[in-house]
């Protein structure tokens, strides 16, 4: 199951691949500066970034020069508004793995993508997930509990997706903030124990399990 970083900081493009590559069956985390770019892709918890060059704070072509200083191998595909030929030029020279322009088809997008991940021998990407009675379908956003239909918010879809992708995994309650609503969430909101109480009445009461101190496992048995 491959993990896009998302490295944008317009809202509604971002927005806009992050629900086009969930729908794939990626698992996706947005950033919208470049020091959160940069930290993020140093961390190897990422299978390709998406990179904007227009990030405030530190942009998109400083964080990929420093990336390839320390020799990251992460595939990187650009996507900007700059449009010149130098541009496109200086951004493959400086290690970008593909350069797509703005405005673009997310269809064009996506080949990339499954591009620059083959080369590097990364799986194929599921669309449908399973985990004990539970069913979710990545392309429809529909959810399954045995032979009954749940009807899910996108944002208890998004939840439900990550306990689903770690069956069985504790994860904490910084990497569910991080991955499901981003990093500019406030780490002390109760807004994850709200959405995993909305999944446990709709998904079942003992599918979701509490680990103290810690986070949350989903529990297949």
């Amino acid at each position: 199951m491959s993990h896009i970083l998302i490295a944008e900081d317009e809202h509604r493009i971002a927005s806009f691949v992050q629900k086009g590559l969930r729908a794939k069956g990626f698992t996706t985390t947005t950033v919208t500066d470049g020091d959160q770019a940069y930290r993020h892709a140093r961390s190897d918890a990422y299978d390709l970034m998406i990179l904007d060059l227009g990030l405030p704070i530190r942009d998109g072509m400083s964080v990929l020069r420093a990336l390839r200083a320390e020799r990251s191998r992460l595939p990187v595909v650009i996507l900007t508004a700059r449009d010149s030929v130098q541009d496109t030029v200086t951004g493959l020279q400086s290690g970008a793995d593909d350069y797509l322009r703005k405005p673009f088809a997310f269809d064009e997008l996506l080949a990339r993508v499954q591009l620059r991940l083959r080369s590097t021998g990364a799986p194929p990407e599921p669309t449908v997930l399973h985990a004990g009675p539970v069913t979710l379908d990545l392309r429809t956003r529909r959810a399954q509990v045995g032979e009954r239909w749940v009807e899910l918010t996108a944002r208890e879809f998004s939840l439900a997706e990550q306990f689903m992708r770690h069956p069985d995994q504790v994860l904490t309650r910084e990497q569910l903030l991080s991955r499901v609503w981003g990093l500019d969430f406030d780490p002390g909101s109760n807004v994850i124990d709200v959405y995993v109480r909305y999944l446990r009445h709709k998904l079942g009461d003992d599918r979701i399990e509490t680990v103290r101190g810690i986070g949350y496992r989903f529990s297949v048995d």
